[in-house]
């Protein structure tokens, strides 16, 4: 008689087990915990309660209680949160999917609820494997510059994220008592030892290979009939570890400087620096993508306009550069994980500008900077007050040295300490000095 995935004699395979599956499930408790922690201040980097312009997730209600003024120091700061979140989330990969491997079988289980605990955990299991593989998948695809998803990565990645945490948060408070009982337990029968003599072909007795149940309401994931066993359970734990540990290997290498870049091979800016010079480093999106004209950035046509409360002001790059000049060693950091090493920029401090519009260089107010590009999101981007008086923020002119190229922003770009890359306006047009 053939069977159903709804028999627990559909699934055959001696690895599942509450030992294997409550050990992935504490691995993910913390991973997914730091996911979700770093996740929320990389949308706070952004400063979306600044301006419109900044906030990609509108309508966010009460899921923005927690924004805070984005700070500047440490300089490095977003390239540590982002590196993290991204890093890490390449890296638990392997683990979700032995996770949700492991616990497939409780997916069809009939019926389809014994009770409201059990009703609210099998809710709170289905949101969770929905939205794991939407953040997951959403973010991948994000990394990998190759969204395909209808609509806007920032509101899905964001709200996708607060529907599967808050089933998570559930099915952890659910499943967590639970979890540390088969911890225990395996541990003191000695389970995950037992388990070792699969890997000579032996064919483990039922008796050992099914621990009772916790309640009769709780099937145990084990197979009742298992079929011959390939490998041990914890030699499944170092194939799933095994498979974190290389792609956090193939990918880590990107938030870093000089030869630990080259191994990044899973990362799209990986692998050597994509030119040679002082402008040779890592960039998104480059001016041809962003439609800019050649002709609006010459010497002759560009014009910087700077507007304050004293009025307006219109800059060439030549009267730029006969202003204060400054210099600071700053990276570029994006939401796609990736970083440049610290760059030498030069150019004139932000809140000097502001000066020029009729304000102290200490009290200087937020700004509205907008870019000549045509394409593209964050064509107009808000800077908050503090990162405007940073001594470091800059309307950088040149780089290592050397005049800004086309695709890192010249005639002039904004630079600033711990900002997402996309606050770092290139081509930039216009600044407007005020309130929002």
């Amino acid at each position: 008689m053939a069977r159903s995935p709804s028999s627990p004699a559909f699934w055959r395979s001696p690895l599942r087990g509450p030992w294997f599956t409550s050990l992935l499930g504490v691995a993910l408790l913390a991973g997914i915990t730091v996911l979700f922690v770093t996740g929320l201040l990389s949308y706070a980097a952004y400063n979306p309660n600044l301006s419109p312009v900044n906030d990609k997730t509108g309508d966010k209600g009460i899921l923005g209680f927690y924004l805070f003024a984005w700070p500047t120091h440490p300089h490095w700061l977003y390239r540590l949160t982002q590196g993290v979140h991204v890093t890490l989330g390449i890296a638990l990969v392997p683990v979700v999917l032995a996770k949700l491997w492991s616990v497939v079988p409780r997916l069809f289980q009939l019926p389809p609820a014994r009770s409201l605990t059990h009703a609210l955990e099998r809710i709170s299991l289905l949101l969770l494997v929905g939205g794991v593989l939407f953040e997951f998948v959403t973010g991948l695809l994000n990394i990998q510059l190759d969204y395909v998803f209808p609509g806007s990565f920032y509101p899905l990645h964001f709200y996708g994220a607060w529907v599967f945490f808050a089933a998570f948060g559930v099915h952890v408070v659910l499943r967590a008592p639970t979890a540390v009982r088969n911890l225990r337990r395996m541990r003191g029968s000695g389970e995950g030892e037992r388990g070792e003599d699969a890997e000579a072909g032996s064919r483990p007795a039922a008796t050992e290979a099914v621990p009772p149940p916790v309640s009769a309401a709780e099937p145990s994931l084990v197979a009742p009939d298992p079929a011959e066993p390939t490998v041990s359970r914890r030699g499944a734990v170092w194939l799933v570890g095994g498979g974190s540990l290389l792609l956090l290997a193939t990918s880590a290498g990107q938030n870093f400087d000089g030869p630990l870049r080259r191994t990044a091979l899973l990362a799209p800016h990986g692998g050597a620096e994509p030119g040679s010079g002082p402008g040779g480093f890592q960039i998104n999106k480059t001016a041809a993508s962003r439609g800019i004209d050649p002709a609006e950035t010459s010497e002759d046509a560009w014009r910087l306009t700077v507007t304050g409360p004293s009025g307006t002001v219109r800059l060439s790059r030549a009267q730029l550069l006969e202003l204060p000049l400054h210099s600071a060693a700053l990276p570029i950091a994006c939401v796609e994980g990736w970083s440049t090493s610290d760059q030498w920029w030069r150019g004139v401090r932000l809140r000097d500008l502001a000066a020029l519009v009729g304000y102290e260089p200490t009290s200087a107010p937020d700004v509205l900077v907008e870019s000549l590009q045509r394409r593209g999101a964050f064509r107009r981007a808000a800077l908050r007050e503090n990162q405007v008086r940073d001594e470091r923020s800059l309307l950088a002119l040149d780089v290592n040295g050397e005049p800004l190229t086309p695709d890192h922003g010249h005639p002039a770009r904004i630079i600033v300490p711990a900002a997402p890359g996309v606050l770092n306006t290139k081509w930039v047009a216009r600044m407007t000095f005020g309130d929002l």
